[in-house]
């Protein structure tokens, strides 16, 4: 087929590459979003995916929105069979999705019908799940609601933070969209619609969401740290400042602390929360970079009662 991919991010660089190299399609053109800026400079930088396809020698495609009667006429023009899509970052309106005799296909990261939405992997990770997944669909109007072409299943690991689930997933998502546009152009491949059981969405996780309740219990805040890293990063509040929490473990052996009381030894830092206490393993105070807990604490002279938090 001849295929007009869109993403954005570098989790969807995968995916560009396995259509590729698969040898069987055609990758016509890709669609991103528009540089944005991006450093200390704010210089405008080109997505990943721009990066990718411009490396290969692939049209790319930067229309600011994809209603824009410029990019739907050099679409059409080009004529895809299918769009493959992973974490394109913007609405595709009906006048574009009804351009591809095959639709657009959209590889998410959860199975569906569970974590619909712009943060799948984050949710997944907060909540406590042991298994998620990768899904392919067909796009429809609302919100990651259409029929199911496949799935692949992912364990997540006690230590997984979204950035190492997001990772495994970018990986074996894109043998899944690869094998699904196989399917699609030899027949065999039939999508099914989603079950109406089992729906949960995922919204994007903003920074108040990744403030740390040390009220909460411990396997709780442990979750919160490793679904917010790395972004947005959970955070905390020490003597008036942001404190980022990068890494943490559960002490469930050290019962003592109250929510959010410090307790700082020589080579360890733990923190109380609503059940048993949590160790910093890394932070990272405001304005400067991640730091072993160890090493913060020592630096700051934390005093007897001190505590993190409100």
């Amino acid at each position: 087929m001849k295929l007009v991919f869109a993403g954005t991010p570098e989790v969807a660089v995968p995916a560009l590459d396995a259509l590729l190299a698969s040898g069987r399609h055609e990758v016509a053109a890709v669609v991103t979003r528009p540089d944005a800026p991006a450093g200390r400079g704010r210089r405008l930088v080109a997505s990943p995916v721009a990066e990718r396809a411009e490396e290969a020698g692939i049209e790319v495609l930067k229309p600011v929105r994809p209603k824009d009667p410029d990019f739907l006429e050099r679409l059409r023009e080009i004529g895809p069979d299918c769009c493959p899509v992973v974490a394109y970052g913007a609405l595709l309106p009906r006048v574009a999705l009804d351009v591809p005799a095959h639709g657009w296909v959209n590889l998410h990261f959860s199975l569906l019908p569970a974590w619909r939405g712009a943060a799948p992997v984050q949710h997944a990770v907060m909540a406590g799940d042991e298994i998620t997944g990768a899904t392919t669909f067909l796009i429809e109007e609302g919100l990651d609601s259409g029929p199911v072409y496949g799935t692949v299943t992912e364990e997540i690991r006690p230590t997984d933070t979204s950035g190492d689930l997001l990772t495994r997933l970018a990986f074996a998502g894109a043998g899944l969209l690869a094998a699904t546009m196989d399917g699609i152009e030899d027949g065999t491949l039939k999508a099914v619609p989603q079950p109406a059981e089992g729906v949960s969405l995922a919204p994007k996780v903003n920074v108040e969401d990744a403030r740390v309740d040390w009220r909460a219990p411990a396997l709780r805040v442990d979750r919160v740290v490793r679904g917010c890293t790395p972004a947005p990063g959970a955070w905390t509040t020490f003597r008036g400042e942001r404190l980022k929490i990068v890494q943490a473990r559960p002490v469930p052996e050290r019962t003592d602390l109250t929510p959010g009381q410090l307790s700082a030894g020589k080579n360890n830092v733990y923190v109380g929360t609503g059940s048993y206490a949590v160790e910093l393993l890394w932070v990272q105070p405001q304005g400067k970079k991640p730091m072993r807990g160890a090493d913060w604490a020592r630096g700051v002279r934390i005093a007897a009662g001190e505590t993190l938090g409100d």
